[in-house]
């Protein structure tokens, strides 16, 4: 069965920004793999490190089984997703466990450091998959086959210089905005700790009004996810692009292939 990895830095972000893609996916038949390389630790005003990391870490396997997709527990903590050779070989570990035929990720340039780092471990991992001699841990075998990478859109749509990104592809998410919503609600413990540190009105609704944005781009969708293809050399033999033929009826391509 075709698979997909979903990797993101914190607990949360899958959800915000590639959710409604993943889960037109497994209405499609793939497997689905879920993982944030950070813990939650700073995401808080009232708990204690330890209690954080347990209820966002629940939060995030919710989240995943509410999807139907794999989970793979966190790394490190927040702000420590550092691109650094003990934090690749986990990283590494794991991709080479899910095996996917496509790998989602954030976008390369996006508000905040973490989730810059987590593009470079992601995609590091995934050029590397076939080495033997890469070290990983826990030790696993190589992954041979091919695999393609896409970059969700960064928060708000706007880049660290608050650049707007448009996307290579839209990718209709309005049949499933509800299950999309209902995934990021479950992130309860981020309500008001991001309406407090980050001005959000209303975490839920921040992230349909982006979603909706995204679609207004599209000039077709009223909800979307928007996507970048990866350059392929060193990750699949030729140029091929499973995402939008898989999701055909729900895509829409803006940049000519």
């Amino acid at each position: 069965m075709p698979t997909v990895f979903a990797l993101a830095s914190h607990p949360d972000d899958i959800e915000f920004v590639m959710s409604g893609t993943l889960l037109l996916l497994k209405q499609h038949g793939w497997d689905l793999h879920y993982m944030n390389i950070a813990n939650g630790s700073l995401g808080t005003e009232e708990y204690s490190r330890e209690d954080i990391i347990r209820i966002r870490t629940e939060e995030a396997r919710k989240a995943a089984a509410s999807a139907g997709a794999v989970f793979h527990e966190p790394l490190v903590d927040d702000y420590c997703v550092f691109y650094e050779k003990e934090t690749l070989a986990k990283v590494a570990s794991v991709y080479r466990q899910a095996a996917p035929d496509i790998l989602l990720l954030q976008s390369p340039n996006d508000y905040m450091e973490d989730h810059q780092n987590a593009v470079r471990l992601g995609i590091s991992a995934a050029f590397c998959r076939g080495m033997p001699n890469m070290p990983v841990n826990p030790p696993v075998p190589p992954v041979g086959k091919d695999v393609v990478l896409y970059h969700a859109q960064p928060h708000s749509n706007r880049d660290m210089l608050r650049q707007l990104v448009r996307p290579d592809f839209y990718i209709d998410i309005s049949g499933v905005m509800e299950q999309k919503k209902a995934m990021l609600a479950l992130h309860e413990s981020q309500k008001n700790w991001l309406d407090v540190s980050q001005g959000m009105d209303s975490y839920v609704n921040s992230m349909t009004e982006s979603a909706k944005e995204t679609g207004k781009l599209s000039g077709r969708f009223e909800f979307a996810e928007g996507w970048r293809r990866h350059n392929h050399i060193g990750f699949s033999k030729t140029e091929t692009d499973p995402l939008t033929e898989v999701l055909r009826n729900f895509c829409f391509v803006s940049v000519p292939r």
